[in-house]
Parts: structure tokens; sequence; C-alpha cells
């Protein structure tokens, strides 16, 4: 079984509860001097759950492009950020049996940010991020219920771009000319705890 494989079945079982879905309406994060400038989100390899609905990969990738220019397009700095987003796995949950197995939707995507001015990678190694959907009111008999295919994405690609955002606020002095030399040494980096956090999470999917 993939590691993929592992991860999805681990993720369309697990309960949990948040918020659901909105708009982008609130102010922007602070990313230092970041503009969003290429968008460019591939799926080579785009591997489908065990337990999912299934989803026309380039519907997916329209609406992660989507996403991404919903949320980045808000950004009026100077230095141009490209995005290279690959989408590895997902799972669209199924209708499934009320309070005893309802499925969660997952994504599973890797991303590099890409400096324009330097001409280069800011992160050489790709940036992981796993998510699931946020759930509404509906959300004890499960997406497949509630969602359709289409409205599952884009709470699965909403969500992901919050992540990219919140890993370009935590490198946002890296994003400015003349970063010093102790702050240059930490950018883009995952940091111990994150590291551990990830192995953890690994260790109880084996």
């Amino acid at each position: 079984m993939t590691r993929f494989a592992v991860i999805l079945i681990a993720l369309v079982t697990l309960a949990a509860c948040t918020a659901p879905t909105e708009t982008v309406t609130g102010p922007p994060a602070d990313l230092g001097d970041f503009r969003l400038g290429h968008n460019i989100v591939v799926a080579p390899d785009f591997q489908k759950g065990p337990v999912s609905r299934e989803a026309n990969k380039e519907e997916f990738i329209a609406s992660m492009k989507k996403a991404i220019d919903t949320r980045f397009g808000r950004y009026d700095g100077t230095r141009l950020v490209h995005f290279g987003v690959n989408l590895s796995g997902y799972a669209l949950a199924p209708p499934g049996l009320p309070l005893l197995f309802s499925p969660k939707s997952a994504l599973i995507i890797t991303v590099t940010a890409w400096d324009d001015r330097a001409g280069g990678k800011f992160n050489e190694e790709p940036r992981e991020i796993i998510v699931l959907e946020s759930f509404t009111g509906g959300s004890l008999v499960g997406s497949g219920y509630t969602l359709s295919p289409e409205e599952q994405m884009e709470n699965l690609t909403y969500n992901a771009t919050r992540e990219i955002e919140e890993w370009m606020h935590q490198n946002r002095d890296c994003l400015v000319d003349d970063v010093p030399a102790e702050t240059l040494a930490n950018c883009w980096k995952t940091s111990k705890a994150e590291r551990q956090e990830r192995q953890r999470q690994l260790d109880e999917l084996r």
C-alpha cells in the first residue's frame, strides 16, 4: 500500500469539527512584500483514496488555481512569488452511514515558492500540506450527502490555500530585500516541532 493511500485511509475516517468554508473577506495576513506571480497547478500522479468519489482532475486543478488567485490576489507587494502546486492525492467523501461511518474529504498537495527576483526556489524541499474538509451543519451525515463533488473540491482547495497563506506568513521576513543572515538561515525551514509532529502523524498511520 502506498504512503498516500495510508494517509488518505486515516484522514477520510477521522472525525473532526471546524468552521464551514467562507469567502475570503477578512484582512490579508502579513506576508511581507508578497505579490502573486505565476499560479501553476499540476497533477501528474493524482491518486484517489480508497474511500472516495471520482473526481475530474482538470476540475480539481481549476478549483485550486481559482482558490489561489482569490486568496493571494489580495496582496500588492513588489516581490513576485510564483507558486508551483502539485496535487498528490485526494478523497471526496461518498455518502456514509450517519453517526457510524461518515467519510471525510481530504487533499494532499506539495508547494514550491519561486523567487522571481532571484530566479530560483525559495524552498528547495517542497512543502507538503494535508487538509481535511471543513464541516457544515450537515456534518453528522457527512458531506457525501450534503455537498456535490464540486463543492467538496472547493472546500478542500479553500482550506489548502489557507494553509499556504499561513506558511507564507511564517516566512514573511524572508520576502524582503537584504534579509539578515540570521533570519536567512531559518527561511523556508521546517521546524523541529513541525518535523516531530509530522513524524507523530506518520507513526499513527502505520
